[in-house]
């Protein structure tokens, strides 16, 4: 991987392929730019395509500071212009909130949003949910909590075994400071008032967390949605193909409108 150094901090990306728009592809929570590889093999042959590793995240340097979400969508509007990444389609995976904060504070920046199932104002017990994850993440027993998370949310039993037992070992890896950070931050992230605030085409793919649509399109009207078949929440990979067809559809579709 190559990186770049944005003030001491080392963020790390993988880039291939040729032709636009060019595609930014953003993990989730506790991730890592592996976790988007079908989309990146995929469409590098049709595409200038650029996988992240988030700060705190990868081999991304893991500074002890605070993790937002208006602090990563900085660093991806940095590394775009660092990059020349001119009117990127941004792909987010779970976090979806640093996509729309990043089009709410860059409404230039990106052609477009692709969030893979995201939560979006979920219901009362799910956010109670959420909070109890967090005080879970901030005790000593984090890495068993988020092993338990996996087993009951993330994960369905027809997801691919190998695979999940690959990603939770690396969600357990990184740093409690930063797991702990970039959860508080995300739940109390205003993402109905970054959605508000977009004015791009948007892409939502839903597979298993909740997502109230129908406060979303109040918020963003140009809201377009999909469902995956067959696939837990890292529906990206145990179901790459409905993703990368759903994908190249908006594409083809949504953004072609926008030129004529």
């Amino acid at each position: 991987m190559q990186t770049l150094n944005r003030d001491g901090v080392n963020l790390a990306y993988e880039e291939a392929g040729h032709g636009a728009p060019p595609l930014l592809l953003v993990h989730g929570f506790c991730g890592n730019h592996t976790h988007l590889r079908p989309q990146f093999d995929y469409f590098r042959g049709r595409h200038r395509v650029v996988a992240v590793d988030r700060r705190g995240h990868g081999e991304s340097d893991k500074p002890e500071q605070a993790y937002t979400i208006e602090g990563f969508a900085d660093d991806l509007a940095w590394l775009c212009h660092e990059l020349g990444l001119y009117k990127p389609v941004v792909v987010v995976h779970s976090m979806g909130a640093i996509g729309l904060e990043l089009a709410a504070r860059c409404p230039d920046l990106p052609a477009a949003l692709v969030l893979l199932d995201n939560p979006f104002s979920p219901p009362p017990e799910v956010q109670a949910g959420f909070q109890h994850l967090l005080a879970g993440l901030r005790s000593l027993a984090y890495q068993d909590v988020l092993r338990q998370t996996a087993d009951n949310l993330i994960f369905l039993p027809t997801d691919d075994q190998q695979r999940k037992a690959c990603i939770v070992e690396g969600m357990v890896a990184l740093p409690q400071q930063v797991i702990v950070s970039t959860w508080e931050n995300f739940l109390a992230h205003d993402t109905e008032a970054a959605a508000a605030a977009c004015r791009v085409p948007v892409l939502y793919i839903g597979s298993v967390f909740p997502a109230n649509l129908v406060r979303w399109r109040e918020l963003c009207p140009p809201l377009v949605t999909g469902q995956t078949v067959g696939a837990g929440h890292f529906t990206q990979l145990d179901a790459a193909e409905q993703v990368n067809a759903m994908i190249d559809r908006f594409l083809s579709v949504t953004l072609k409108g926008r030129e004529q």
